[in-house]
């Protein structure tokens, strides 16, 4: 452990350390991906896709381990006994910080799949990135939005027929999609700005999880409903580099994907009402989680005084 070194040595330490694992991953990462781009067989893409996502897996197995090895910060999960690696997840989250994305990804470590982010389309040609999503599965959507396709009505459907032909790889591979599903990071600005219903949270977009949902209908099975608590306020990613974040408290509930959360959001007009009151029941059940989590902070804290 060398979290006892001052906070400017340890978040220059950290970085590099995050700098150097990234690279000693990304270039036999690259490498796979051009071979699994020549040989376009179904027995070596399964090969690939395995030893990419293992690949993967061991870069943030290392990532963990430099948090352990700079930071004191302690990460109090539950609910991961209803996990395993055989499943196929859509993991949804709030997001207030940069630091979600670690800390959830070595929470949820060798408990599911690799987590992976659906990314737009347009996004395949970022040079080097693009091909290591690719890669490393992915998916990529394609959406067009509604004045798109009032002009182009033979168009319509076609994004989300594009999206699942991307998923397909999933039929005999577990998978975990991960998804912020408020959009963006939560900010009291933000919340004030939207007149935000719920208290700790902004307001979910229902529209782009329903898009998922329905794309992936086939392979989906279970949602990873995770609530991220920040005790000592909501650091940013220097903080965290620093190891200035002491506590990080992570609630997992997994529920059953049922025929009812899924179908045709943009052209069923019932099943969209149906899946709005769904999303905000689901997003009140959070934002009650996070209250009785300060709630219990608070009273922890007047203990101690």
């Amino acid at each position: 452990m060398l979290n006892f070194l001052p906070a400017p040595i340890i978040g220059f330490l950290s970085l590099a350390f995050y700098l150097i694992n990234t690279l000693l991953w990304l270039a036999p990462i690259l490498v796979f991906s051009l071979l699994k781009a020549l040989f376009p067989f179904k027995v070596t893409q399964k090969v690939f896709s395995y030893l990419l996502d293992l690949m993967a897996s061991n870069w943030v197995a290392l990532n963990s381990v430099n948090q352990k090895l700079f930071t004191k910060m302690e990460l109090d999960v539950s609910g991961l006994e209803e996990l395993n690696m055989k499943d196929w997840y859509l993991v949804l989250a709030n997001h207030q910080s940069w630091v979600d994305i670690v800390v959830i990804q070595r929470a949820l470590h060798g408990k599911i799949p690799f987590l992976k982010f659906f990314l737009k389309k347009e996004l395949i040609y970022v040079p080097i990135m693009g091909l290591a999503w690719w890669a490393l599965d992915f998916p990529f959507m394609k959406r067009y939005s509604q004045s798109f396709l009032k002009k182009n009505p033979h168009l319509r459907g076609k994004d989300i027929e594009t999206t699942r032909k991307a998923c397909a790889k999933f039929k005999h591979k577990p998978v975990s999609v991960m998804s912020f599903i408020e959009g963006t990071r939560f900010t009291q600005a933000k919340h004030d700005k939207q007149n935000s219903p719920f208290k700790h949270l902004l307001k979910p977009k229902a529209g782009g999880i329903a898009f998922v949902l329905d794309a992936m209908s086939e392979h989906l099975t279970k949602i990873v409903d995770i609530t991220i608590y920040y005790p000592d306020g909501v650091p940013n990613f220097v903080d965290f580099l620093c190891g200035r974040v002491k506590n990080v408290h992570i609630e997992v509930h997994t529920r059953e994907i049922s025929k009812e959360i899924s179908g045709d959001y943009f052209n069923d007009r019932t099943y969209k009402i149906a899946f709005q009151k769904w999303l905000t029941q689901f997003w009140h059940d959070k934002d009650d989680r996070l209250e009785q989590l300060i709630e219990k902070n608070t009273i922890e804290h007047r203990k101690v005084e």
